[in-house]
């Protein structure tokens, strides 16, 4: 049996340049009907959006899903709170990460793993524009050895 295919919906491209991204984690997302139309077409934001660990659960916060326009009078809120599904070992691991200083749950990418929308999100520790820098020299510098090396 092959694994199901992913088909990335939305990605978080700032999320490696502003973060050094640690331990990655799977969830499913409590979506409305709607909300699940238009990811598929493409039509999410996770630019400005976190990961919150409460009493309750893990949430998904300020994620930007658009209105999808054929659900007229039965659309979503497009940042309206959603909840992740994880299990208690996953989320005691995550509010453990979360106490340390500089610490934070980060959404990746939003994705379709056979037919379900999947979050993946990371821990993640926020650079210093000196730390941003420097990552960004050692890209190009790697960058420079494949190309040299491909000639």
């Amino acid at each position: 049996m092959k694994p199901p295919a992913l088909k990335i919906l939305v990605e978080n491209r700032k999320a490696k340049h502003e973060y050094d991204i640690g331990d990655r984690f799977e969830a499913g997302i409590s979506l409305l009907g709607s909300e699940v139309k238009s990811l598929r077409n493409g039509r999410g934001n996770l630019a400005e959006a976190y990961v919150v660990i409460r009493p309750s659960g893990a949430w998904l916060m300020d994620c930007h899903i658009s209105p999808y326009a054929q659900a007229n009078q039965f659309n979503h809120e497009p940042l309206r709170k959603r909840q992740l599904l994880l299990k208690q070992p996953e989320l005691a691991k995550m509010r453990k990460a979360t106490q340390q200083k500089g610490m934070a749950l980060v959404p990746l990418k939003i994705y379709v793993k056979g037919s379900r929308i999947k979050l993946e999100f990371a821990i993640a520790k926020g650079r210093k524009n000196y730390d941003k820098r420097q990552a960004l020299k050692t890209r190009d510098a790697k960058k420079d050895i494949r190309r040299a090396s491909r000639r």
